[in-house]
């Protein structure tokens, strides 16, 4: 007689909870926008729901130095990732038998070296002035058109 194991495989396991999750967010969505309120007005369908009305042109300039801070802030925090692994090997008690002494010291000589090269890359980018917050100074820009005033007006008058 042949008899079944009943036992789920991992991948099964796992595929369950991928399909109990999205079966849960589609009834939650659903279940929310039956509930919502929906009462849309003039203010709420604008661009900004701020109270702000935009202004301007939308090709603004920025300063470059505000990518530079987030490509220097996305590396160290990716670079911090890489101490979690060494906390878990130095937080083990017994890494091999009767070495954890000389395993243990090396690691955090390992770290400290880890943790210097990035504070020198930090004082590097310290030194050439990355890290200076310099405010630009707000510039009008100055749109001629070619279209008369008044052309504009009618259409605004029509609209």
């Amino acid at each position: 007689m042949i008899t079944q194991d009943t036992e789920l495989s991992g991948f099964a396991v796992i595929l369950l909870f991928i399909v109990g999750g999205g079966i849960f967010v589609t009834i939650a969505l659903l279940v929310a926008k039956m509930i919502r309120p929906d009462r849309p007005n003039d203010e709420k369908l604008t661009t900004y729901e701020c109270g702000e009305d935009p202004s301007g042109s939308a090709w603004g300039q920025f300063n470059s130095r505000f990518y530079i801070i987030a490509l220097i802030f996305i590396l160290f925090d990716v670079e911090i990732v890489f101490l979690f692994p060494w906390a878990t090997v130095f937080g083990q008690k017994e890494l091999i038998e009767g070495t954890q002494g000389l395993w243990g010291w090396f690691s955090l000589v390992e770290m400290f070296i880890f943790i210097g090269v990035l504070a020198m890359g930090l004082a590097y980018a310290w030194a050439k002035g990355f890290l200076d917050w310099i405010k630009p100074q707000v510039r009008k820009q100055i749109y001629t058109s070619h279209i008369p005033r008044e052309l504009y007006n009618k259409i605004s008058e029509k609209y």
